[in-house]
């Protein structure tokens, strides 16, 4: 301690860039630390049930890998191991989506892909209009780039692109990007009508902006027609994948597995060659070992694991659909997803879902997450989100009993 110093002097701490004042925890992360404890039933992690991982798919995988040479432990291109890509391209295909290899950027899961791309789009006090509630990842990935946010009413709305450039140009920047999930959507469950992604990709062009298209629960389908994505739709308005202003974000974490946090961007290459100048600087490469090991799943299991999880979870979805049909009062209403891992409830005006969230955990053991972390301007108190990946049918339906005694 020198002569100057206080005898109990504060922690140090530097002075940190101004962004920093943006971060802040997630709720949902920091709610799992408090549930992750025996005796309480969760339904808030939106998390892939374990049972459905191809555990002994994934050992003969990595055995593989290993032994055919040490490249699996080595530095990678930071585009990404080339047979992945090209198998993420020909996948796309199927989804009406023509490009190659060189339109795809591996990322480490979806979530590295929205960090990276706020960041190559967003400038400070650059607006990003966004749906409300929108999945709170998002909202964190963009926030080190500070921009400010607009509200998306993509099924029923209004505003002109005008009001967007304008309300932008007023709080001193543009108006750079649309993000949506526009099936089966964290946090609500909802999917675009077709109309919707119209009138999305009406409004992206008025105003010249990227739309990025997050399709992390896009094989998740339990009901109703296979809608087309917006890229597909970009592509056949536009030409091709080098003139769309959609961006997709695509994940094998729901089908497969998330702990190999592998992800994708698929985009025109010009973006592409940029967002690989991001992942050369934030992380060089993602773990070459697991994209080869994936790549390995992917070519072998990746249809058949689609529909263990979409037969999976249309089960779960069903029983949560009807506990809570049984059991809600008067006054409650909710969501009826045809796919995805969640459903969105609204509780009467003058519920707030965070004060009913501790008492739910002190007096029923049972978890959720308030709706009010998915919305950008504090909004959503009388809300919450039930994720139904998890629990069985019996703890679903004692989840929801006590859930709607206490309501």
């Amino acid at each position: 301690m020198t002569v100057n110093e206080p005898a109990q002097a504060s922690a140090w701490e530097p002075r940190y860039a101004r962004r920093a004042k943006r971060m802040a925890a997630s709720e949902i992360r920091e709610l799992l630390k408090v549930v992750d404890q025996p005796g309480v039933l969760s339904f808030a992690g939106g998390i892939p049930d374990p049972a459905l991982f191809p555990v002994e798919e994934a050992k003969a995988a990595y055995a593989a890998v290993l032994g055919a040479s040490s490249g699996a432990l080595q530095y990678s291109v930071s585009e990404g191991y080339q047979p992945l890509r090209h198998w993420i391209a020909a996948h796309m295909d199927t989804l009406g989506v023509r490009c190659d290899a060189h339109n795809i950027v591996i990322t480490c899961g979806s979530q590295q892909a929205l960090e990276f791309l706020g960041r190559l789009l967003l400038s400070p006090g650059d607006t990003a209009l966004v749906t409300a509630p929108t999945y709170l990842g998002a909202l964190q990935a963009f926030s080190g780039s500070e921009p400010r946010y607009d509200e998306l009413h993509p099924e029923n709305s209004n505003r002109t692109p005008a009001s967007y450039a304008d309300a932008a140009r007023s709080a001193g920047g543009d108006v750079k990007l649309a993000y949506v999930v526009p099936s089966f959507a964290n946090p609500t469950g909802a999917t675009l009508s077709l109309g919707a992604r119209e009138r999305l990709l009406d409004l992206a062009g008025e105003l010249d902006i990227p739309i990025i298209e997050d399709a992390a629960y896009a094989m998740l389908r339990f009901a109703g027609e296979p809608l087309p994505s917006l890229m597909a739709l970009e592509i056949a308005r536009r030409g091709g994948i080098e003139h769309s202003r959609v961006v997709y974000c695509g994940t094998f974490s729901k089908v497969l597995a998330p702990g190999l946090r592998v992800g994708w961007i698929a985009g025109c290459k010009a973006l592409v060659r940029r967002l690989v100048l991001i992942k050369q600087a934030s992380d060089l490469n993602s773990a070459t070992i697991n994209q080869m090991v994936m790549h390995r799943l992917a070519e072998a299991a990746f249809d058949a694991q689609a529909d263990r999880a979409r037969a999976h979870y249309r089960r779960r979805r069903d029983w949560l659909l009807a506990a809570l049909q049984r059991h809600m009062p008067a006054g409650v209403t909710w969501t009826r997803p045809a796919g995805g891992l969640f459903a969105w409830v609204t509780l009467p005006k003058g519920i707030d879902a965070a004060t009913l969230l501790q008492r739910s955990l002190r007096e029923a053991g049972v978890a959720f997450v308030p709706g009010g972390a998915f919305f950008f301007d504090g909004r959503g108190h009388n809300t919450l989100r039930l994720s139904y990946s998890l629990p069985d049918e019996a703890e679903i339906e004692r989840g929801i009993a006590s859930l709607a005694r206490l309501l």
